[in-house]
């Protein structure tokens, strides 16, 4: 990948930022040392940052290199996952915290547990957005006190499947809600997952968890929020 392209890169993800309120000019200047209207130039094509520059932005806004590539040709050209058997894959366990980037790092890995390709196969995705790049399934555990509101269906300890592919509000089956992994707040939150006027409805199980409602910001969509199906919950792994 050319180094233009990686500018091209960090010059999108620091105007989704401004667009979505996160960050702007100013105080992208303000952190780096720069001028306002150096930083000006290079968000609006006039201008290309230095080596030093880049590292710069990137420490100040809390990227890496990995974060600018393109994630479809990492996957082309490295793999994390060890070898499967014909019967089986093998599948990621990470944090609740990475559960939402695309791309999963070696060392964002707890293990790696087998499941059967053929029940793999049999859940059917429904993506909205592009996820094509996504590695599909992923195991997390919740966070306890997270889902105490998902009680009884989630019990202390529980490990979950998550199929990343499917982030539409389509109900998996007639008459049942879908369980889902939903970015909030910088963090993620299990739970039951319909449309409203004001954004979405977080619902829990458990009669004593209060009702949440999930604004969707200017730009975004229903299906930015929704990091992924949980299409199976165990108890031991």
């Amino acid at each position: 990948m050319k180094f233009k392209v990686l500018q091209d890169n960090l010059r999108k993800i620091l105007l989704e930022r401004i667009e979505s309120g996160e960050l702007t000019g100013l105080r992208l200047a303000q952190l780096t040392g720069f001028k306002q209207a150096h930083i000006s130039n290079f968000l609006n094509r006039k201008r290309g940052l230095s080596i030093e520059g880049m590292d710069k932005v990137l420490s100040v806004q809390h990227l890496s290199v990995l974060d600018l590539l393109d994630p479809a040709e990492i996957n082309k050209r490295a793999s994390i996952l060890p070898p499967s058997s014909d019967e089986f894959e093998n599948v990621l366990l990470i944090s609740l915290s990475t559960v939402s980037r695309p791309l999963i790092n070696a060392d964002l890995v707890l293990d790696a547990l087998k499941f059967k390709k053929s029940f793999l196969r049999k859940l059917k995705p429904d993506i909205e957005g592009d996820r094509a790049s996504w590695h599909r399934f992923v195991l997390i555990k919740p966070d306890p006190k997270d889902a105490a509101g998902m009680s009884p269906r989630l019990q202390p300890g529980v490990t979950l499947l998550v199929d990343r592919h499917y982030n539409s509000l389509k109900p998996y089956r007639k008459g049942e809600w879908n369980m889902y992994v939903v970015l909030k707040n910088d963090t993620c939150t299990v739970r039951y997952v319909e449309p409203s006027e004001n954004g979405l409805i977080l619902r829990p199980h458990s009669q004593t968890t209060p009702i949440e409602i999930l604004p969707i910001r200017e730009h975004k969509t229903p299906s930015d929020y929704l990091i992924g199906r949980i299409c199976q919950i165990s108890l031991e792994l």
